[in-house]
C-alpha cells in the first residue's frame, strides 16, 4: 500500500461509526495517499480493517502513533480530539478534526471545501475543524445563494436523524420500534407512547419512535440548545458573516440516517424560485430534486448513502420578494462528517504533494 511519493494519512477513531464510513470513502475516492495508518483506542488495537482492498492493522492511540504522519483525521469525541489533536500537530501532522472541540477557536479554520477551501492554509495551530453534520447539510446550499443574492438572515428548523447521537441513538430507535410495533392504539391518547416505551429513552429526552423531540444537544443560556447555537455560530464563521442573523430550532425525528433542514433565507436583493434553482443546479455538492407535482422532493430515505445535499421545495416567500424557502437533506455520516473531513484532507494532500 505504501507509496513514498505520497503523504501519509492517519485515521484516528477508525473503528467508530464515522471512522467506518471514512474507510469506505477512502476506498472509493481517488487515491492521493501513500501509507494509511489506522489508530483507535487500545482495546481496538490489533484489529484488521479493509482499506483500499487491503487489510490494515489498527494501532493504539499514542504519541508515537503520529510519527511520520502528514495528515491525521480525527473521528472521535470532543474530549479525545481536544487532548490528542494538538499532540498530533506537535508531532508534525496536520490535524483535521471532526469533533466540536476546535470549531469556534479563532486560530482554527472551519472549512467546507466547496465554500472556503483557501482557509486550509490558515492553520496556526496545525489544526483544521470540520463543521457539525446539520450545518454541513444546509451550508453547501446556502453559500451559492449567498454569493448570488447576499444573505441577510436565516430562520432554520432541523429534522435530525437519531444516528447524530451515535450508535446508541440508532439502537434506541430500533429498540423502541420493536417494543411498540403492532400496537395501533399508540399515539391516539396522551401518554400512551411514553408508557409503552417506558424508560428506554437512550440519549433522548423523550420517546423518539412515533414522535418528534423538539430538542437536540444540551441546554444553553436563554433556552437555546447546543445544536441550535452550533448552526448559528458555524454558519457565521464559514460564510465570513459574523453579524448574520440566524435563528434555529433543532428537532430529533425517528429517522436513522439523514439530517434535514427547512430553510427560510432573506437576501439583500430580490430572489425568485427559478433563479435560485438555476444557482443551485450549478453548485458543487448539491443535487436539486424539486418537482412536487410528481412527488419528487428531497428526503433522507433517498439521500442516505449519497454524498450531495439534496435540495427542493424551492419557493419565494409569499410576503417578501427577497426571501426564499426550501428544504435540504443529506447523509449526516457522509458529507455531514466523514466526507467533508476527507475532502479537507485531500486539499492538504495536494498541497503536500507539490
Amino acid at each position: 500500500m505504501s507509496n513514498a511519493n505520497l503523504p501519509t494519512l492517519a485515521v484516528v477513531g477508525a473503528t467508530g461509526a464515522v471512522g467506518t464510513v471514512m474507510l469506505d470513502i477512502l476506498s472509493h475516492r481517488r487515491n492521493v495517499w501513500g501509507d494509511i495508518r489506522l489508530i483507535a483506542s487500545p482495546r481496538s488495537a490489533g484489529r484488521r480493517l479493509l482499506v483500499r482492498g487491503e487489510e490494515v492493522e489498527v494501532v493504539a492511540l499514542t504519541e508515537q502513533a503520529f510519527d511520520g504522519v502528514d495528515v491525521a483525521m480525527f473521528d472521535v469525541p470532543d474530549e479525545v480530539s481536544a487532548y490528542w489533536a494538538p499532540i498530533a500537530a506537535a508531532r508534525g501532522a496536520i490535524a483535521v478534526d471532526n469533533s466540536g472541540a476546535f470549531r469556534m477557536d479563532p486560530d482554527v479554520p472551519l472549512v467546507v471545501p466547496e465554500i472556503n477551501p483557501a482557509q486550509v492554509r490558515n492553520r496556526p495551530k496545525g489544526i483544521i475543524a470540520n463543521a457539525n453534520c446539520t450545518t454541513l447539510a444546509m451550508i453547501v446550499a446556502i453559500a451559492p445563494l449567498h454569493n448570488a443574492y447576499g444573505l441577510k438572515e436565516l430562520v432554520l428548523a432541523s429534522y435530525q436523524a437519531v444516528s447524530g447521537a451515535g450508535q446508541v441513538g440508532v439502537d434506541t430507535l430500533h429498540d423502541q420500534i420493536a417494543k411498540i410495533a403492532g400496537d395501533r392504539v399508540l399515539g391516539t391518547r396522551p401518554g400512551n407512547v411514553r408508557h409503552a416505551v417506558g424508560d428506554d429513552l437512550g440519549p433522548f429526552a423523550a420517546p423518539v419512535a412515533l414522535n418528534v423531540v423538539p430538542f437536540a444537544g444540551s441546554l444553553r443560556d436563554g433556552g437555546w440548545s447546543s445544536e441550535e447555537l452550533k448552526m448559528r455560530n458555524e454558519t457565521r464563521k464559514i460564510l465570513g458573516l459574523p453579524d448574520l442573523k440566524v435563528s434555529a430550532t433543532c428537532v430529533r425525528v425517528p429517522v436513522v440516517t439523514g439530517h434535514s433542514v427547512a430553510v427560510h433565507a432573506v437576501f439583500g436583493s430580490e430572489v425568485d424560485a427559478l433563479g435560485a434553482r438555476e444557482v443551485l443546479q450549478g453548485a458543487p455538492g448539491v443535487i436539486v430534486v424539486d418537482d412536487p407535482a410528481a412527488g419528487e422532493f428531497p428526503m433522507p430515505i433517498d439521500a442516505v448513502g449519497t454524498d450531495p445535499s439534496w435540495v427542493g421545495r424551492i419557493r419565494r416567500a409569499v410576503d417578501d420578494p427577497r426571501a426564499l424557502d426550501f428544504f435540504v437533506t443529506g447523509d449526516n455520516l457522509r458529507k455531514g462528517a466523514a466526507l467533508n473531513t476527507a475532502q479537507i484532507a485531500e486539499l492538504l494532500a495536494a498541497e503536500l504533494s507539490r
